[in-house]
């Protein structure tokens, strides 16, 4: 072996246990507590009020213009979300609002309720254009389908249900959780599968 042989394994090794020392330098950061808050630290923008109960659900509108509120006060509120101003306020369901979702076409909402009812809303004019009946207890979770098409709600009565968004009719009820609540539905992006989430683990 020659000197630039030598040399040149040298600049290696140094080269390597650079890397080797940054890397270590990094782990410790992200393992020092106050170095991982401050990565991940969190300020409000913004911060309005406008409901009178909690709120359980919000959703943001594809275009980023707009933000969906459902609260336990049985209400529906669409918000600017660079100003804060709340440009309307649905009224229709008599009991909690569960949850909301916004179709990606920024179109319509639906929400979920304690009432037992899915309402599908206009958003820009606020109308109530459908009332979905159908499962027997709270409806805790409601999706739109990506192609805008169909409804999945999970609800307190253990079923899921899948919804025709234009006719209103429930075309299939699916069961499969047993004694507990379906809390969290979701659709794939392709449309093909539903995920949901219970307290049956």
């Amino acid at each position: 072996m020659n000197n630039n042989q030598l040399i040149t394994i040298n600049q290696d090794s140094k080269q390597a246990l650079i890397k080797s020392k940054n890397l270590l330098d990094i782990t410790r950061k992200i393992l020092d507590k106050k170095e991982l808050m401050k990565s991940f630290e969190f300020r409000h923008f913004l911060m309005e009020k406008g409901h009178l109960s909690p709120v359980n659900s919000v959703a943001i509108s594809p275009d980023g213009k707009y933000i969906v509120s459902g609260s336990i006060d049985k209400t529906i509120k669409i918000w600017d979300i660079k100003t804060g101003e709340c440009l309307k306020t649905l009224e229709g369901h008599s009991l909690s609002v569960e949850s909301v979702a916004i179709s990606l076409d920024g179109k319509y909402i639906v929400s979920g309720s304690r009432d037992t009812t899915i309402k599908i809303w206009d958003i820009k004019t606020g109308e109530c254009l459908n009332t979905l009946e159908g499962h027997r207890y709270d409806v805790n979770s409601g999706t739109i389908s990506p192609d805008g098409k169909y409804i999945v709600s999970g609800s307190r009565d253990t079923t899921i249900k899948i919804w025709n968004i234009k006719t209103g009719e429930c075309l299939k009820t699916l069961v499969g959780h047993k004694y507990y609540d379906v809390y969290s539905v979701a659709i794939s992006p392709d449309g093909k599968y539903i995920v949901s989430g219970s307290g049956d683990k």
